[in-house]
């Protein structure tokens, strides 16, 4: 026989948990405990009917096999009914969703998982097996999870609740019998009782926290205290509180939490109670209620965990202006960094503030030209670096001020604004804000040791050992992070110090060796090793740009400032080199979770505004990884295209370098034209089917004679020139439009290669031998005669002949040299060019094979 049971003072949950088990195991038996809650009793003496259940005394014991329980783990905690179990004999079954304890059973089956209410378990399995429910179950199901998840207000509430909230809804469950049950008036005897709680309750404040201890002493037993320590948590306020009721010769306590920072169940489990961290309650005997207070009062300190300061929360370095700035200059501020308003510092003593809307009020005025000290807040609230952020948020209410300046030995350390608070209260459980970053315990220490070299990672341990030595906080910042946690291989070496960077690198080649090329305007050095690796150090830095498409002016800054600048999440990540903290993962915009969702997003909204070259590289990304921009990137994107035509055209150049270099340019091509990228890089409208057409064949016959080159990388570097020389072909003007894309003294020698063999007017057929064609195209490059191939729109024929040819030119042996000739007594001059091109063209059709042939050959020509 199976019987299904739960705990002693039955709530909804588990009178809703034991019916739902009921539909899991139908042939189970319902035994309701002798003991109900309050609302409970009046709910079952109204639907008694509609529910079969039975009493201990109907079970025929010694038949039980199995016995499910719901709500509870614990045989402490079924009252009677644990009289009646022979545990030896008994197999048991466990739904529940308190925190596993010592005296939970030992079962076949568990099922204990951090939910808000323990129906929530048993919803998702009658799911699961598409089991109907009634909507009557429903509702009392409903009134399980309601009243457990104080209608999903409590802090215990999970998203699986409110699906399953749904779900119930979705099959009738009735709102307003669960609101009657939900909400029921308290009565006499537990009105007296809570407003005597009240009156005797003590405050404890620990670090801004609130703590209530209360207590009450009467003879009978009266139920609701949990009803009523959360109506008490709503009257108050208070962050957590404890009751503390003897009712006869039993202590009850019960303990709820508001607040992340207090934990409520270690207090709990001191008397064998159990619980959630922030809702839990305990049942005692034989223990004096100045003893059970006593303990509570010694041990309430350790549920409070430390204090979350205005030091662990604020932005540091702080951004500030004297109090002679005009009011032009604070708008220009205003506008670069996004601020809504600077401290105002003088002599390094902090003598005001000012917001945006006095600068724009000043402005509004006509007053641009006129000092901030006449309109700044001469008395500035302030917060010391020990404030605590509970106490911030008081202030911030109370007064009004979105911004505090953090002082420390009476200097200016920092600034908290709403958002570091709004950040530290919805954004706390993914942030570790005593590092002011997202709590994400990677570390890519394995991923180091096996994807580079052993000289690499020597030599960032003797970096972090030098800024160990300089107390400089020390990281390896870039695509190398990205690649690392992609698996990918990649040594290019990016370090970030927040500190002195160049005098970082001189140290460095110093002590290891080395020469260091220091650029003083950007704060960067890049360090040259002895063995040839070279090493690019930072000082950590900031960037603003005074309009759209503007190269970017620097400042130092801190490391999350650094990586803020950065045009994505995926690349704005660092790993700690520093000694105690070496291959830990900095992730404080998320670029762990992009890579494992495989997004390309941009740190801030005007990203693409700011640097409109960010579009191409998005794209350049997507093709690499097989990524894509999340769909407000995309969107970004689109609306920041007309920033293309006011970019440089170097700045396009190297970017589009890059892009059409990459294994998939015509993806990218494709991708650009969707954006809307390729109407402002060339013309609306002109990257049509035909050209497409022309660019896939390129595609085609440079993939055909690279993988037969054995050096395709260099041999064909010059492609993407190709590919703009493509996109250009129908501009009246396309090679001037080209050259002004060009990087290098190469790109313009492959554009005047291809532009000369369209004016060459050679004549090709299928007749063609490789050596006829060596003879007038020896010359030039690869990628320009495979371009000038397709400009012509050659047969096929004639196609493949030219591409057989380029792949035998690139094996074609050195059988003779000008020594050879000068002992042959022919003059040297412009003909030894002509007859050792000649003995190429002969070669390749075969006509010589040897030197000696060769040179037989040239005795008979020349």
């Amino acid at each position: 026989m199976q019987v299904i049971i739960s705990h002693v003072n039955l709530d909804f949950d588990g009178l809703a948990s034991m019916l739902a088990a009921k539909k899991l195991y139908p042939l189970a038996k319902v035994i309701l405990p002798t003991k109900q809650g309050k609302s409970v009793e009046q709910f079952l003496a109204l639907y008694r009917d509609s529910i079969k259940y039975y009493s201990p005394n109907q079970i025929n014991w010694e038949n039980v096999s199995e016995v499910i329980m719901v709500d509870t783990a614990s045989l402490k905690r079924i009252g009677e009914i644990n009289n009646f179990i022979n545990g030896e004999k008994v197999n048991f079954i466990v739904y529940d969703h308190h925190q596993p304890t010592e005296h939970n059973v030992i079962s076949n089956e568990t099922t204990i998982e951090e939910v808000g209410a323990t129906i929530t378990l048993l919803l998702e399995k009658i799911k699961m097996k598409n089991i109907t429910i009634t909507a009557f179950e429903a509702t009392i199901f409903a009134l399980g999870l309601y009243t457990d998840t104080g209608s999903f207000t409590y802090l215990t509430t999970t998203s699986r609740d409110l699906k399953a909230g749904s779900y119930l809804l979705e099959h009738g469950a009735n709102l307003h019998i669960i609101s009657k049950y939900t909400n029921t008036p308290l009565n006499e005897h537990n009105q007296k009782l809570f407003h005597s709680l009240i009156q005797k309750s003590e405050e404890h404040y620990y670090e801004g926290v609130t703590i209530l201890i209360a207590y009450h002493q009467q003879n009978e037993y009266t139920g609701g205290l949990s009803l009523l320590a959360n109506k008490a948590m709503e009257m108050t306020g208070t962050d957590a509180l404890i009751f503390v009721v003897e009712m006869g010769k039993r202590i009850f306590i019960v303990g709820r939490s508001s607040s992340n920072r207090v934990t409520i169940l270690p207090i709990i489990k001191h008397f064998s109670g159990n619980g959630h961290k922030k809702a839990a309650s305990a049942m005692v005997k034989n223990y004096n209620i100045a003893h059970v207070l006593d303990i509570i009062r010694k041990s309430i300190r350790e549920t409070v965990q430390p204090a979350v300061m205005a030091k662990d929360i604020m932005s540091s370095p702080v951004k500030f202006i004297s109090s002679a700035t005009t009011i032009d200059e604070a708008t220009k501020m205003v506008l670069r960094y996004g601020h809504t308003g600077f401290p105002v510092v003088d002599e390094n003593k902090l003598v005001g503030v000012i917001s945006r809307r006095d600068i724009d009020k000043a402005k509004h005025h006509g007053l641009g030209h006129a000092p901030v000290k006449g309109y700044m807040s001469t008395r500035p609230i302030t917060v010391h670096s020990s404030t605590v952020v509970e106490e911030i948020q008081k202030i911030m209410i109370n007064k009004n001020i979105g911004r505090l300046p953090v002082l420390e030995n009476n200097e200016l350390i920092g600034i908290v604004t709403r958002t570091n608070v709004i950040e530290f209260l919805y954004g706390n459980k993914n942030r570790d804000y005593k590092n002011n970053a997202p709590k994400i315990e990677v570390s890519l220490i394995e991923r180091m040791n096996s994807l580079l070299p052993r000289d690499i990672i020597e030599l960032l341990t003797k970096i972090a050992n030098l800024a160990d030595k300089m107390n400089y906080p020390v990281f390896l910042v870039g695509g190398i992070v990205r690649d690392l946690i992609l698996g990918r291989r990649n040594e290019d070496v990016d370090v970030v110090v927040e500190g002195d960077g160049t005098a970082f690198a001189s140290k460095l080649a110093q002590e290891i060796g080395g020469g260091v090329r220091v650029h003083e305007k950007f704060g960067t050095a890049t360090w040259r090793l002895p063995s040839g690796l070279k090493v690019d150090i930072t000082s950590a830095r900031t960037e603003y740009y005074d309009f759209p498409a503007a190269l970017p002016t620097v400042r130092l800054s801190g490391l999350r400032e650094d990586l803020y600048r950065r045009d994505f999440t995926i690349n704005a990540m660092a790993i700690q080199l520093n000694k105690d903290k070496f291959g830990d993962l900095i992730d404080l915009f998320h670029g762990y979770q992009d890579i494992s969702q495989k997004k390309i997003r941009t740190l801030y909204n005007l990203s693409f505004v700011e640097d409109p070259t960010r579009i191409l590289r998005a794209v350049r990304f997507e093709q690499r990884f097989g990524f894509e921009m999340d769909e407000q990137t995309f969107d970004l994107a689109q609306t920041s295209v007309d920033k293309i035509r006011l970019t440089s055209k170097p700045r396009l150049a190297y970017e589009l370098s890059k892009l059409l270099s990459e294994k998939h340019p015509i993806e990218s091509l494709n991708r650009l034209d969707e954006i809307g990228v390729l109407n402002f890089l060339i013309t609306v409208n002109s990257y049509d089917s035909s050209m497409i057409k022309q660019i896939k064949n390129f595609k085609l016959i440079l993939d055909n004679v690279s993988k037969q080159l054995t050096n395709p990388q260099t041999n064909v570097s010059q492609a993407w020139i190709c590919y703009l020389v493509l996109l250009f072909s129908k501009h009246d003007s396309g090679f001037e439009q080209v050259n002004m894309f060009t990087l290098n003294n190469e790109n313009i020698k492959t554009i005047e290669e291809i532009k000369a063999l369209l004016e060459g007017k050679y004549h090709f057929s299928k007749n063609n031998t490789s050596g006829s064609l060596h003879h007038r195209l020896k010359n030039y490059r690869i990628e320009s005669i495979l371009c000038f191939t397709i400009l012509m729109q050659f047969p096929n024929e004639i196609v493949e002949n030219i591409t057989r040819y380029l792949i035998q030119r690139q094996a074609i042996p050195k059988i003779i040299n000008g020594n050879d000739l000068k002992s042959l007594n022919i003059n040297p001059g412009p003909i030894y060019s002509k007859i050792l091109q000649q003995v190429e063209c002969d070669y390749l059709d075969k006509k010589v094979s040897s030197k000696e042939e060769a040179i037989l050959l040239i005795k008979e020509n020349y």
